[in-house]
């Protein structure tokens, strides 16, 4: 009598197994392969503004590691199987969508200098401006550690989200010390009744300039825009909008259209604390330059400034209009021990040519 050795292959459940297999890995594919592309470019499905997504592409290092951890994770699993399974194909999604997101980090670069060092030979041509952005935390940077980093950039321009009238009246005393002459001026929104002001200081070799009340603000956190009295000269838009909180995604959305909509204006430059990436704009910013980027630095993070700059949020931002060109621009790192959870921002810009 002949006895037969009965295979797995033989069996009829061993192909429903496999089978079941396989539809496992396709569900996997389809399901994980758009989540990766929500977790990588979410612009490309206007998604970077949903709950949970825009928070996760805020960090994209912090994002990009975690993922590559979730691989190896996957892959260990795999490998304790020894055969191609479900844990295998997140595995290679999950590395991909890691490596989408180092990519654009490095696309984007990160020029990281100390204070003083844009300035220095970058802001000596005709009509070049220098513009700085610092949210100082509610006061926490003190008005002399203020002007002695508006000194040292020689700014034209300061943005200052969460600095009060006394506070930036003092810098503008300071900073006059110095001999260079400053109009301080603050807005604590369209209603006029917010807790948190912007502030800004405006370099009087730029001229007379008024708060225009027509153009609002952002929502529940005050932004602004100055123009020049004599329409000589760039329209200032100081802005800080909501941070994207649960419950608070309506009105941050609205303040980033509230700053796209300015960036229609080729004269303007906008400089804040705008709590969002430039992956937040999506097309939107198609306006305004975002100066980081044009200089090879925006991958550098400003927030929270107690995290390197590798790994923190770049959502501190100088922003300007198709009549300026970006020469220089860079996150500050020497005013970290300052009291602010932010990074300041510098940029030196100068009229495009005609």
């Amino acid at each position: 009598m002949t006895t037969r050795r009965v295979r797995d292959t033989d069996l009829p459940d061993a192909g429903r197994g496999r089978r079941g297999v396989g539809l496992g890995l396709a569900l996997t594919v389809v399901v994980a392969a758009p989540v990766a592309l929500l977790l990588s470019w979410p612009q490309a499905v206007r998604a970077e503004r949903l709950p949970v997504v825009a928070q996760l592409i805020a960090f994209r290092p912090v994002l990009a590691i975690a993922l590559l951890v979730g691989a190896a994770l996957c892959t260990l699993i795999a490998l304790a199987r020894r055969r191609w399974s479900i844990a295998a194909a997140m595995a290679v999604v999950l590395v991909a969508a890691a490596g989408t997101n180092a990519a654009v980090l490095l696309a984007r670069g990160g020029a990281v200098l100390e204070a003083g060092v844009v300035s220095e030979g970058e802001g000596e041509g005709e009509g070049d401006l220098t513009v700085l952005a610092w949210n100082t935390l509610g006061g926490a940077a003190s008005p002399q550690s203020i002007a002695q980093l508006v000194i040292e950039t020689d700014a034209d321009i300061v943005s200052l989200p969460e600095t009060d009238e006394a506070a930036v009246t003092e810098v503008a005393r300071l900073v006059a010390l110095e001999g260079k002459t400053m109009t301080a001026d603050t807005t604590r929104g369209a209603d006029g009744d917010s807790a948190i002001p912007t502030s800004v200081l405006i370099s009087a070799e730029l001229g007379d300039y008024r708060h225009d009340a027509d153009a609002g603000s952002t929502p529940d956190l005050p932004s602004g825009v100055w123009e020049p009295v004599d329409g000589t000269g760039p329209r200032i838009v100081a802005a800080h909008p909501l941070p994207p909180l649960p419950g608070m995604f309506g009105q941050w959305s609205a303040g980033l259209d509230w700053v796209t909509d300015h960036c229609t204006e080729p004269d303007v430059i906008v400089a804040g604390d705008l709590n969002a990436t430039i992956d937040h704009f999506g097309a939107r910013l198609d306006g305004c330059r975002d100066a980081a980027l044009q200089s090879g630095g925006a991958a550098s993070g400003t927030w929270p400034a107690s995290a390197p700059v590798w790994l923190a949020s770049p959502i501190d931002h100088v922003l300007v209009g198709s009549a300026w060109e970006v020469r220089a621009a860079s996150v500050i790192t020497s005013s970290d021990g300052a009291g602010s959870d932010h990074r300041p921002i510098v940029a030196v810009v100068s009229p495009a040519a005609r």
